[in-house]
């Protein structure tokens, strides 16, 4: 009835592990990326995009039918890193990685919190609200480079690079 800990039961959880971690290391890298251009534009669309009056007070759903191309961008890729916040969570569960679960936790909710601010930007246009987007942006870049931090690569065969 019992199973034996052979290499076949060993070597598999093994290389799972590693996928998983190889997995974690590209799905945080890709946030972190798309975090960093996405900073970026946000930048762009503060400086040199104006939010058409007739959208504020409205929501994103206005804002990206109606916005400038630049605005509208901005907010795709953000609902983008939103997913990608998500996923990540998800690969760090099933990893059962306490610290990169918490990075991702909380990468989440930063990413969720910029969206918000970014809503209450388009609708009021107050300064304080793009300050809180480009803040809670910068915990998520934090949170995505402590991950990749976290995750180091596996050892190669006792060779150093």
């Amino acid at each position: 009835m019992g199973i034996s800990t052979g290499t076949t039961v060993t070597g598999t959880a093994g290389r799972l592990t590693a996928s998983r971690i190889s997995g974690l290391r590209r799905a945080s890298f890709a946030a972190f990326v798309m975090l960093v251009v996405q900073f970026a534009l946000g930048i762009y669309v503060n400086l040199y995009v104006t939010v058409p009056s007739a959208d504020h007070g409205h929501g994103f759903g206005q804002a990206i039918a109606n916005g400038p191309a630049g605005l509208t961008l901005h907010i795709v890729l953000g609902l983008l890193l939103i997913l990608a916040a998500l996923g990540f969570l998800v690969q760090a569960i099933l990893a059962r990685r306490p610290t990169v679960i918490a990075a991702a936790v909380l990468g989440l909710l930063a990413m969720i919190g910029a969206a918000a601010s970014g809503s209450a930007f388009t609708g009021s246009g107050k300064d304080g609200a793009s300050m809180a987007m480009a803040l809670l942006a910068s915990v998520g870049l934090l949170c995505y480079g402590a991950s990749l931090f976290q995750l180091s690569r596996p050892a190669t065969g006792g060779r150093d690079r």
